[in-house]
């Protein structure tokens, strides 16, 4: 017999991390750095292919050292698969990013591929990541678009 209870949960945490995936990529793309708490925990820990770092801070410098400089970016978030548990829930996502040179909108770009993959808590202020790693894919383009690099 299905547990009703147990059900809802599960879709209702389901939606609720959606939901922040979305967010991510529509705070990172406005370049609200103040707003990263609303989806990641103030205690995370995370590697974006640069090593292990921890908390909202160092997020916020490893995102502004990629993005301050570069133009508009689009985050694109799909294919996600979403396991919840007891303590938590895991989602994985692929990632599209595409980079535009500042004050070039018709000029080169550099696009990312990859997936994060992400261990969510629900938290008194929702669901936060609390763990994100990123295995980038592929890489096209012009990468001086962005501010750093990386392999």
């Amino acid at each position: 017999m299905v547990d009703a209870d147990a059900l809802l949960q599960s879709l209702v945490a389901d939606r609720d991390i959606r939901e922040g995936l979305a967010r991510f990529a529509r705070v990172i793309d406005a370049k609200d750095w103040a707003a990263l708490d609303t989806v990641f925990a103030a205690d995370l820990t995370f590697d974006y292919g640069l090593g292990e770092r921890s908390g909202i801070a160092a997020l916020s410098e490893t995102m502004r050292m990629f993005l301050d400089g570069c133009g508009p970016t689009q985050h694109l978030i799909g294919s996600i698969s979403i396991t919840t548990d007891g303590s938590g829930a895991e989602s994985r996502a692929y990632v599209q990013a595409r980079h535009q040179r500042r004050d070039d909108p018709t000029g080169d770009v550099f696009d990312s591929n990859g997936e994060y993959t992400d261990r969510w808590e629900h938290r008194a202020q929702g669901w936060r990541i609390v763990r994100r790693d990123v295995r980038w894919q592929t890489h096209s383009g012009d990468r001086t678009i962005l501010s750093a690099s990386f392999d």
